[in-house]
């Protein structure tokens, strides 16, 4: 009976996050056709270069600009924009 009840939600939750993630490409492509769809963020990027010692140097790259989508998950390729504006500093081991 456990078990079958472990089963059950877990379909479910899958179901919902399935239905959720539509809805979200639904809602990018609708954005999409009114021209709203895409934003774009100001990224940092910083190489780490290791060195002797078990030393990283950090070399800091021109910001860019980083295309996103207005989304709630990452789509056509693309990072949401809420989470591109929290981590907009990037480290780049070498």
């Amino acid at each position: 009976m456990a078990k079958r009840y472990i089963v059950l939600t877990l379909a479910g939750v899958a179901g919902a996050l399935l239905l959720f993630y539509a809805g979200d490409y639904v809602a990018l492509h609708v954005r999409i056709h009114r021209g709203n769809a895409f934003s774009s963020v100001t990224v940092r990027r910083f190489y780490a270069v290791p060195q002797k010692g078990g030393k990283v140097e950090f070399l800091s790259a021109d910001p860019q600009q980083q295309t996103c989508t207005r989304s709630l998950f990452p789509q056509m390729g693309n990072p949401p924009c809420w989470y591109l504006a929290r981590h907009s500093e990037q480290r780049i081991d070498m």
